[in-house]
């Protein structure tokens, strides 16, 4: 029984030697290969914070643990990187340090720096860059423009955050006051850069000149007014110029003058006949 249980222990031992062994084999295979990393305090990536175009720069570490020479080459993916050298020998047992500049994107944005060697080996290090904007509210009204029941009109992010703006509509005519529209919220959402063709409602007069103001709000302090003069007449809306010169002429004509020529007539119509002096008899002979 001795004996038979020495044999079982050794093929026991036998059987569980190779999966010893393995850890410690892959450690070596660990040891002779090669790595890269930020170069510095043990990072895991780099980070790069700063204003959309702004080039920044950092150090890839590149270590070649092994006991042969390692040819290694570096490129980016995602970003706009250059290295100050991008095809490099890595001496045995030795750490070598590149250095590289990174273009920050105009949106946030995570890029790799990548490194192969003359095998096919890759190895890949993030790159989170930040792009930091700053916040201005900014916005224009444009290309008014007045019809007979609406007013058009575009409205332009010209900022670099999304506005809600809110309207005021305010138009006047020969007599005064036509509209005067309070401000409210527009059911909108204007993302930086963007443009939109809106319109507004309204009832205009059949014959008149009228000046349309309208004014633009939003958030952050952005506003904006715009001014357009229109005559309006049978022939339909005509905007600024001579055609106001002309509907602002009828309108005149037919406001100011016309009741006067009304006037004129009535009061001709009960002025009384002239009367004709009698011919005085004199007996004298003519």
């Amino acid at each position: 029984m001795p004996s038979a249980a020495r044999v079982l222990g050794l093929t026991l031992l036998t059987l569980l030697a190779p999966l010893a062994a393995a850890p410690a084999a892959h450690a070596v295979a660990g040891d002779d290969g090669w790595s890269a990393a930020p170069a510095g305090e043990a990072r895991p990536s780099f980070y790069a914070e700063g204003g959309p175009g702004t080039v920044l720069e950092d150090t890839v570490s590149l270590t070649n643990r092994g006991r042969t020479p390692v040819d290694v080459s570096l490129r980016a993916e995602g970003a706009e990187v250059t290295f100050a050298d991008a095809r490099l020998r890595l001496p045995p047992r030795t750490r070598t340090e590149v250095p590289f500049t990174v273009t920050v994107p105009a949106r946030d944005a995570t890029a790799r720096l990548v490194a192969r060697d003359s095998e096919g080996t890759t190895r890949r290090v993030a790159v989170h860059l930040r792009a930091t904007v700053p916040t201005v509210a900014a916005l224009t009204v444009e290309h008014v423009s007045v019809h007979a029941d609406r007013i058009t009109y575009e409205l332009v992010n010209r900022g670099t955050t999304a506005l809600a703006p809110r309207l005021a509509v305010h138009a006047d005519g020969l007599l005064g006051p036509l509209l005067d529209r309070a401000p409210r919220a527009l059911p909108v959402a204007l993302a930086p850069g963007s443009r939109t063709e809106l319109s507004e409602p309204w009832d205009g007069p059949a014959l008149d000149s009228v000046e349309v103001r309208l004014t633009v709000t939003a958030a952050g302090g952005a506003r904006d007014e715009a001014r357009v003069s229109a005559g309006i007449g049978p022939w339909g809306a005509v905007a600024g110029g001579a055609g106001a010169v002309v509907a602002a002429g009828g309108a005149l004509f037919v406001v100011r003058l016309l009741p006067a020529v009304r006037r004129r007539r009535r009061r001709t119509a009960v002025l009384p006949e002239p009367s004709c002096p009698e011919a005085e008899l004199t007996g004298a002979v003519s």
